[in-house]
């Protein structure tokens, strides 16, 4: 049994996460990149030092009386911000796309056929297309409703914060979807709606202004072809589990 659990969900978790590292490097690596220019094009600005006064219309003028600015002065304030190793552009860039994306596709693999086992009356690629979008709900779409998937150069709330509240919106998901579907009984269900209604309630941690040197149009984009590129993992993911799984029982 574990034997065929691991072997089940390494083969789908390397064939969705190929199916992710494909999209990403398609829609969401490009507008990261993007992003990393504006960000680091904001580090490179020179500070304003001193204002001037106002014109007879009512514009006001600034005048810039610093000193220069070195570009070895910039880039070490973004190693230390950033890390002095980044993977290069090109193919070691999405080598490790891919890599992060297989071993992500294989863990979520553990975790879904585990659920499944415990919760499905039958797995086949019917009920695990079910249950991976399930999964697709709780991990990605409901914490995306408070915590939206950000780009370089956004602001945002303390990490641990943004952990725990992500952490409890998507176990409250799973557990909620589960009472709403596979419960019948009425008060089961309402309860399973309050539980998923209720971090959004609490609601997540935000700035407290917010500010990006990234323009909206592009944080939009990366938004919806995240969004995009989970569903189509967590899709691939449970169908390609289950019908693994089936395989294998008929061969029993």
């Amino acid at each position: 049994m574990i034997t065929r659990l691991f072997g089940v969900a390494l083969g789908a978790g390397c064939v969705a996460g190929l199916a992710l590292a494909l999209l990403q490097v398609l829609f969401t690596t490009p507008l990261i990149l993007e992003a990393e220019t504006y960000e680091l094009a904001s580090f490179h600005q020179p500070p304003l030092q001193h204002a001037g006064g106002i014109t007879d219309d009512g514009r006001v003028w600034f005048v810039h009386g610093g000193e220069e600015h070195t570009d070895e002065g910039a880039l070490g304030l973004v190693d230390r911000m950033i890390g002095a190793w980044a993977p290069e552009d090109g193919a070691e860039r999405t080598f490790y796309t891919g890599l992060s994306s297989v071993l992500t596709g294989f863990g979520f693999g553990l975790m879904l056929l585990a659920a499944m086992l415990l919760g499905a009356k039958r797995i086949d690629a019917t009920s695990g297309l079910q249950w991976g979008l399930g999964a697709f709900a709780a991990v990605a779409l409901a914490p995306s409703l408070g915590l939206p998937p950000e780009l370089p150069g956004s602001a945002a709330a303390d990490l641990v914060s943004r952990q725990t509240w992500w952490f409890g919106t998507t176990a409250a998901t799973g557990l909620g979807l589960w009472l709403m579907i596979a419960r019948g009984e009425p008060l089961l269900k309402a309860a399973g709606l309050l539980i998923v209604v209720a971090p959004h309630l609490i609601g997540a941690p935000h700035p407290h202004e917010y500010a990006s040197s990234v323009p909206a149009e592009i944080q939009g984009h990366f938004v919806a072809a995240s969004l995009v590129s989970a569903a189509v993992f967590w899709a691939v993911l449970g169908s390609l589990a289950g019908w693994l799984w089936q395989r294998g029982e008929a061969k029993q």
